[in-house]
């Protein structure tokens, strides 16, 4: 069985981790739809949002394992990481659930990865600004496939605006974490790597609720509640999602994706 690997605390490389590994957690989570999905079309549309969202992974890991210094590539960062070495906001390891639960989530993920991605083309760091130019082509066209079927949940029949709301009600508060900024935050603005997570909150709220008031859906309240998969301590979920994601990599190391 393949040792995990130590990782540097450089706040840059934590910077990088957060971002690849929220993408890599969330396509983990999309790919469980590959042959379940309620539509063939969208078996095949959330196949294909997740294959996007592991090209970006796999950019961002790349260069943080460059950055890092050590060695390690993508692979490596990837599937050879302890589950508190992971950095992704706890809102994509959340289980699949059904489709109300997996459009909601693209929803919120995505409207924030458009966001980020916008800022970061103009990174200070080139290789990064590269990565976002061709991945803020992605995140919108996932904003709004998801937006697309929030409505049609929304405005749908009393079964799926019943499931729309409970989605609501499960993964609203989980957003509190995306902008949540701390030390590494603040040395990414501080050298132009990019922005304060925070400073997206007013952006990211503002087209949330615009998006909800197409729908017809209420914005649930602010809470206390945060989240801290971005620190390393993630929900009970993420163990068994890595002991998946994982298994191939750490019994037959070597594999390349």
């Amino acid at each position: 069985m393949q040792a995990s690997i130590q990782v540097s605390q450089a706040p840059a490389v934590q910077y990088l981790l957060r971002i690849g590994d929220t993408a890599l957690i969330l396509a983990q989570r999309l790919a469980e739809w590959s042959g379940h999905a309620p539509v063939l079309e969208e078996d095949i549309a959330l196949s294909n949002m997740a294959l996007d969202l592991v090209g970006q992974a796999r950019a961002v890991l790349t260069h943080a394992g460059q950055l890092e210094g050590s060695g390690y590539d993508e692979d490596q960062l990837a599937f050879l990481r302890d589950e508190r070495d992971y950095r992704n906001v706890t809102l994509v390891e959340l289980p699949r659930g059904d489709f109300a639960v997996t459009v909601l989530r693209n929803a919120m993920v995505a409207t924030f990865f458009k966001l980020l991605w916008t800022q970061l083309a103009t990174s200070s760091d080139a290789e990064l600004a590269g990565i976002a130019g061709k991945a803020v082509k992605e995140a919108r066209y996932h904003q709004q496939h998801a937006a697309d079927w929030l409505v049609r949940l929304a405005d749908g029949t009393d079964e799926s605006r019943r499931r729309v709301e409970k989605a609501v009600m499960q993964l609203w508060h989980y957003n509190t974490e995306l902008f949540a900024d701390d030390a590494v935050d603040e040395h990414a603005h501080a050298t132009g790597l990019g922005p304060r997570w925070g400073d997206l909150k007013e952006a990211w709220t503002a087209e949330m609720t615009e998006l909800f008031a197409a729908g017809g859906l209420t914005v649930p309240a602010e809470v206390a509640f945060l989240a801290t998969g971005k620190r390393g301590t993630h929900s009970e979920h993420m163990g068994f999602l890595l002991a998946e994601m994982q298994h191939l990599q750490r019994a037959f190391p070597g594999g390349v994706w």
